[in-house]
């Protein structure tokens, strides 16, 4: 029997899907994709997946050409489709996972759709389900009762970053106080790379149906590179509000480290303010505002991630 992956890349993420199967070594995996005229769609695979370690790629971002809930039904009845067809093991790998905004109730009778996602996936009998930089790890991991793998991209970010920085000083800065663990994190990544630990900061931030407010900046940035982290960035306010913040208080030069860069209508301001010297976002989203000037913002690949996690999955 054959022992290698089987690799598929569903329609939107095929680009991804490319990049992974590339790391591995391997090619995609055949597949028949048919629109019908009312909206429908099918996909299915073109080869025996009949006791075989099948792979999943798609990422869940909405764009022009497909909404986040078209992306995800192709994911769901794709993953039926090859358990139906007699796969060992389906994992999906998706660098954006939709609705993990709402890991929890902050209001009377909110949703929580990070964990009805994890339930229609479960439904579909996904076997493991591996995730970059979702919202709340936590969440992400309670929120399923298959194997999850979460992925972090900080070691990217880091090693692009010292090679803009060097020695400089640094400061690790969270927009707000719910992302000091993830900052944290980040610390603890740039400390495995550049073997010392940087200080970190965080602002305030209170969220109104008015907008956004709250100025105090907790932490030290006075002659510091300040390096902003989230995981996530749609209309940038909160990014632009950081980065001026961070300038204010006396930081030599503002960075953006974003994973998720949906960059939403809005967004465009963050390329003509002038607060941010550069941004760093990976690939897992397609940004709806792209900068006129490239060299703004430097794309990191996240493939590799994915082809490890895929490695280790196999090996098991």
């Amino acid at each position: 029997m054959n022992s290698e992956p089987v690799l598929f890349a569903l329609e939107g993420s095929q680009a991804f899907g490319h990049a992974v199967a590339a790391q591995l070594g391997v090619s995609l995996a055949a597949q028949e994709d048919r629109n019908f005229e009312d909206g429908e769609h099918k996909s299915r695979p073109l080869q025996s997946l009949r006791g075989r370690d099948v792979y999943v790629c798609h990422t869940l971002f909405g764009e022009e050409t497909a909404s986040v809930n078209d992306k995800l039904l192709r994911l769901l009845f794709f993953i039926a489709t090859a358990k139906d067809a007699g796969a060992k093991r389906v994992t999906a790998l998706v660098p954006y996972l939709a609705y993990a905004r709402k890991d929890r109730r902050s209001k009377s009778q909110d949703p929580v759709t990070t964990r009805y996602v994890a339930q229609l996936l479960e439904a579909m009998r996904v076997d493991c389900v591996v995730g970059l930089e979702v919202h709340n790890q936590g969440a992400f991991d309670n929120a399923f009762r298959c194997r999850t793998v979460h992925l972090e991209s900080h070691s990217l970010f880091v090693n692009a970053l010292l090679d803009r920085i060097g020695s400089e000083p640094v400061v690790i800065v969270s927009p707000d106080a719910g992302g000091t663990k993830r900052v944290d994190r980040f610390r603890d990544a740039w400390a495995d790379i550049a073997g010392e630990q940087p200080p970190t900061a965080f602002l305030e931030k209170r969220r109104r149906e008015s907008g956004i407010t709250g100025d105090a900046v907790v932490g030290d940035m006075a002659d510091k590179v300040a390096i902003i982290v989230d995981d996530m960035v749609a209309s940038g306010t909160t990014l632009l509000r950081a980065a001026e913040a961070c300038k204010n208080k006396g930081a030599t030069r503002v960075f953006g480290v974003i994973t998720h860069a949906l960059f939403g209508p809005g967004s465009e301001q963050l390329y003509r303010a002038g607060a941010m010297d550069q941004l760093f976002i990976t690939d897992s989203v397609t940004p709806q505002q792209q900068p006129q000037e490239q060299g703004q913002v430097t794309t990191l690949p996240v493939a590799g991630l994915f082809a490890q996690a895929v490695r280790e999955l196999h090996t098991d």
